[in-house]
Parts: structure tokens; C-alpha cells; sequence
């Protein structure tokens, strides 16, 4: 059966984009590790706005599956000075092609790929408490040297 789920709304919360690096642990007994450095990025949205500050990541573990679990952590510190952590789990799984031109760099188009995680906030700015309240999912993509997502609050 296919359709989407009865019920289920949502609203952008933000784009984001997040510069970068990899550090490829290599075959390790949970399966590969890496682990994805963020060094900076922006993110932007109807309700807040600001910067992802350098050293978040993703502890990432490919599965003998070929699909690769996510375990990111960030810290985004909104145009007003607000800091925001946000934590998520997530999926990452393509055919070996696929993954293969992403690891070359080469522009992939993200339908060909699945890309999800379901982010968590925690913050103490009173401005931004409802984000506290609230289950995100997010849509993400992968270029070259970035990690972007769109971010949209299940409601």
C-alpha cells in the first residue's frame, strides 16, 4: 500500500548546509566508521536563521547492508546569539554506483539516493523553547564538499 500517512502535516523548519570533512576510521567490528566533521555552515527558515558551529558530526557506521546509519550531533547558533543543539539518527543508502560518484564528488541527483534523519532540539533560549516541543524530519542531500538538508516540523 502506498500514500502517505492520514493526518501527518508539517512546516519548514530551515535549510541547512553544512561544510564538511571525513575522517574513514575503515572496517571496525560495528562495521565502517566514519566520522563526518562539521567545520561550519548556515542554516536559514521562516522562523530562525544563523550559523552551524565548527565541530559537530556525524558518527556514521556503514552496516553490511550498505546502508549507513547516522548519529549526528550539532550546535547552530541562531542570528540572535541563541544556541540550539539538535541530535539525530538517520539513513543513508544508494546502489553501488551511486555511492560510488559521491565518493568521486560528482553532482548526484538526491532522488537517487535515500537520505533521512529525524532531528530532536534542545535549547534554553525562551525564544526558541517551542523547538523543545518538537520532532523533525529532515530530507537531506550531499555535494561535494557539504551536507544539506531540509528540515520540516512534524505538527
Amino acid at each position: 500500500m502506498t500514500g502517505s500517512a492520514p493526518g501527518i502535516r508539517s512546516e519548514l523548519l530551515y535549510e541547512i548546509a553544512m561544510d564538511a570533512e571525513v575522517d574513514d576510521l575503515g572496517d571496525t567490528p560495528l562495521g565502517r566508521r566514519r566520522i563526518v566533521r562539521v567545520t561550519g555552515g548556515t542554516f536559514e527558515g521562516p522562523r530562525l536563521r544563523g550559523t552551524v558551529l565548527p565541530g559537530g558530526g556525524d558518527w556514521l557506521v556503514e552496516r553490511r547492508d550498505g546502508v549507513r546509519a547516522l548519529d549526528v550531533r550539532i550546535t547552530l547558533r541562531t542570528d540572535d546569539g541563541a544556541l540550539i543543539y539538535a541530535r539525530y539518527p538517520g539513513l543513508f543508502h544508494a546502489g553501488p554506483g551511486v555511492m560510488d560518484r559521491l565518493a568521486r564528488g560528482e553532482p548526484v541527483d538526491p532522488s537517487e539516493y535515500y537520505f533521512r534523519t529525524a532531528p530532536l532540539f534542545e535549547t534554553a533560549a525562551e525564544k526558541y523553547a517551542w523547538l523543545n516541543r518538537v520532532l523533525a524530519i529532515g530530507i537531506g542531500r550531499r555535494t561535494a564538499r557539504q551536507v544539506c538538508y531540509t528540515v520540516y516540523a512534524v505538527l
